[in-house]
């Protein structure tokens, strides 16, 4: 009886130790859940980093495709269409005759330029022979007077003064005949000239009877059918053309600039273009800008020139056109979501440490579709909180949580 009565006290005692241990080990366990409940208060904020990355600005504009060259070809001299070669649609070479006038007063006037020519070449001809003659006569007369003077020095008195003087005065009339023949030789020849200008005058206006394509193009207008009655290009009265001409292998893609971008407009920057019409796609560069506003619209015009060899593409055609003004390929970057503007000034709220939320004032720079340049007020590494900017007050302390969707667009440097 005392042994089974032994066995029962330890038995009681040993329920109780292991009593006491176990209420002593759910004591001991009850302060961490409420820790967890302490840091399940503070508010959570969605964060991102300040990264490097390409970041460029972008616009859209609407451009039209222009001819790189056009004209309405006009006949220097008025006439009759006596037949024209070409109609719309037409492709045509340089100096290709397109059409040919029919002007029967210049073949007239050049007809009689060039028997005016002969005539004068015949003039020519009579005064180098009465040149001749002139000398021959002269030298006969100055030969007599010559002889007549010696036989008077040799025997004084034998020859009468009176036969002297006239012999002397034929002598000199014979050089005054000769110095006119020459003088009308001279005449001559320049109204030869004259008739020779005269006809190629007529002649290279009976040229402009044929009127040939200035470049490489198409015909897009014809304005005359043969017989048309066409006026001459330099006279007063409104003169009709004859044909129109685009040269179409080499477009002009011109598009208004806003006045805002329009001083970071450089030659050599890259365009996206798509065309919707062909669903055609490609790029490519400033070629040329106006420099100056169009005091209307308040735009600048820009081209670019594009080739168009195999004629897919129609003047008159619309392309959107995405041009880059400006491009840093390691701008220091945040999403748009992160920057807060008031009037001139531009606040994150940044993340210390300690997890304490800062009011910070920035500066900016190149601002993209989704992302904006940080110019000076962060470091690379720096977190921010982006969305719900207006939740957060400055010294708060909150629950930073890397935000996944505010970062998603970011492509590393070295993964571009």
């Amino acid at each position: 009886m005392i042994e089974q009565s032994r066995l029962i006290i330890f038995r009681t005692i040993a329920a109780s130790l292991l009593t006491g241990c176990i209420l002593a080990a759910s004591g001991c366990g009850h302060s961490d859940p409420a820790r967890t409940v302490a840091a399940s208060t503070l508010p959570r904020a969605a964060v991102v980093q300040v990264r490097r990355t390409s970041l460029s600005n972008t616009f859209l504009v609407a451009g039209q495709f222009l001819p790189y060259q056009e004209v309405e070809l006009h006949a220097k001299v008025a006439g009759y269409i006596k037949k024209i070669n070409v109609d719309i649609g037409d492709h045509v070479r340089t100096g290709q005759v397109l059409a040919v006038l029919e002007i029967p007063e210049l073949t007239a006037q050049l007809q009689a330029a060039a028997a005016q020519v002969r005539h004068s070449q015949e003039e020519i001809v009579h005064a180098q022979n009465e040149v001749s003659r002139a000398e021959s006569d002269q030298q006969a007369v100055h030969a007599a007077s010559q002889r007549l003077a010696q036989a008077a020095q040799a025997r004084p008195g034998l020859i009468a003064q009176q036969e002297l003087d006239d012999a002397a005065a034929k002598d000199n009339s014979g050089a005054a005949q000769v110095d006119a023949a020459k003088s009308a030789l001279a005449a001559a020849r320049q109204q030869l000239e004259v008739s020779q200008a005269d006809e190629q005058h007529y002649a290279a206006l009976s040229e402009y009877s044929k009127i040939t394509a200035p470049f490489d193009g198409v015909v897009t207008w014809r304005y005359a059918d043969t017989g048309s009655l066409i006026q001459a290009g330099t006279s007063n009265v409104a003169s009709m053309p004859v044909v129109k001409l685009s040269q179409s292998s080499l477009l002009r893609l011109r598009i208004p600039v806003p006045e805002s971008l329009a001083a970071d407009i450089r030659d050599g920057q890259t365009a996206d273009i798509r065309v919707q019409a062909t669903s055609e796609h490609f790029s490519g560069k400033v070629i040329r800008f106006t420099d100056s506003l169009d005091p209307s619209t308040r735009t600048m015009q820009v081209e670019i020139d594009v080739p168009n060899a195999d004629y897919k593409l129609a003047t008159g055609m619309y392309a959107d056109v995405t041009l880059r003004t400006q491009n840093d390929p390691n701008a220091l970057t945040l999403p748009l979501q992160a920057v807060s503007r008031d009037e001139d000034k531009a606040t994150v709220l940044l993340i210390d440490a300690q997890n304490m939320v800062q009011r910070r004032q920035i500066e900016t720079g190149i601002e993209g579709s989704d992302r904006i340049q940080i110019t000076s007020g962060l470091n690379e590494g720096d977190k921010v909180i982006v969305g719900n900017l207006g939740a957060y007050t400055p010294g708060e302390r909150v629950d930073p949580q890397l935000s996944a969707m505010a970062d998603e667009k970011y492509v590393p440097e070295g993964n571009q």
